[in-house]
């Protein structure tokens, strides 16, 4: 006769039996993840962000060894449950008050900057025969926060596993030469501190890479840059609700399951608010700080286990042409919204 356990034993098998289906593919993109913050640690340049060097250990992994189907269930629930959490985490980074703190002229000039070109670039995408979703994320890494907003964006346009990588690498790529060449450009366009400040704040992809720019010019420059990048940053809830909201419309509400609305971004301004209203202790803070990047660096990892370099490389020319547009679009156009706001 076959024994039938009673419902609490079942209940009471359920979780562990989960923790050891999960623990070998969680374990693989913490390793990973710990590796990637250690190299940034070991080189001491903040610039070099865990979150790219996770992607990339993992895409390491994947291409060169087999990974085990015993890997996969902790490995999904890294890129799935563990990516929600850290961009909930990213609202602590943020503060209603800082983000107020650019006046109005300041605000809107953000606020125009990455509106305009993320429409640029989708339209750009267009015309260059990119992908919808590879578009829409390229987008998004440009005009929001670098792989934050593409990992993010990419809960809604649902692009596949090579989308992501290849959207990652324009960000890093671009924000990188971003890094090095702003700096050299702040005495010949008549920039003070403040201005250059923005300015790099308004356009420059990634967080670390704004703050490596923004503070050769000064301690002026980099709280300006860092403040305007934040207030980018808290400006992701928005676009990533809309841009469900589109993703919906665009397929006629034929299947709900492939547009979710993105619920975890409500988390995001949650804790945008209560960082508002509460005087996180400093330690304190940077602990979540820290944990909110290794949460995304283990996503990350998990990305990358899960992206052929094959079907990365079949994407072919076409997506990072539209990056580099991307990149000049924003830094251009957010030069002349500077001007015309008068900073």
């Amino acid at each position: 006769m076959t024994h039938i356990a009673p419902p609490a034993e079942k209940a009471q098998a359920r979780p562990s039996s989960l923790f050891s289906e999960l623990l070998p593919g969680l374990a693989l993109t913490a390793f990973i993840a710990v590796t990637a913050v250690a190299a940034r640690g070991l080189t001491g340049w903040a610039a070099l962000s865990p979150l790219i060097l996770s992607i990339i250990l993992g895409m390491a992994a994947r291409n060169l060894f087999t990974v085990s189907a015993v890997l996969e269930p902790g490995i999904a629930f890294s890129l799935r449950r563990l990516l929600r959490l850290g961009i909930v985490l990213l609202g602590l980074q943020v503060t209603v008050g800082q983000v107020l703190s650019l006046g109005g002229a300041g605000l809107a000039m953000v606020a125009i900057t990455l509106a305009v070109t993320f429409v640029a670039i989708r339209a750009a995408g267009r015309l260059l025969g990119v992908e919808q979703e590879l578009a829409d994320l390229i987008a998004a890494g440009t005009s929001v926060c670098g792989a934050s907003a593409v990992i993010a964006t990419n809960t809604v346009v649902r692009g596949r596993q090579e989308h992501v990588a290849y959207a990652i690498a324009c960000v890093t790529l671009f924000g990188c030469l971003s890094m090095f060449i702003y700096p050299l450009l702040a005495a010949p366009l008549a920039l003070d501190a403040r201005s250059f400040g923005l300015w790099s704040g308004a356009t420059i992809h990634e967080v670390a890479q704004v703050v490596a720019a923004s503070f050769q010019a000064g301690d002026t420059a980099g709280t300006f840059g860092t403040i305007s990048k934040l207030a980018r940053v808290a400006m992701l809830a928005p676009l990533v609700m809309l841009l469900a909201v589109a993703v919906r419309a665009r397929q006629g509400g034929a299947s709900k399951a492939s547009a979710p609305m993105p619920w975890f971004v409500l988390g995001f301004i949650a804790m945008m608010l209560v960082n508002s209203a509460i005087d996180i202790p400093k330690e304190l803070n940077a602990t979540l700080a820290f944990a909110n990047t290794f949460l995304l660096s283990m996503a990350l990892a998990a990305m990358g286990l899960q992206t052929d370099i094959r079907k990365l490389k079949a994407e072919g020319w076409r997506p990072l042409a539209l990056g580099a547009f991307g990149w000049l679009f924003i830094s251009v156009f957010g030069f002349a919204m500077l001007r015309l706001f008068g900073f």
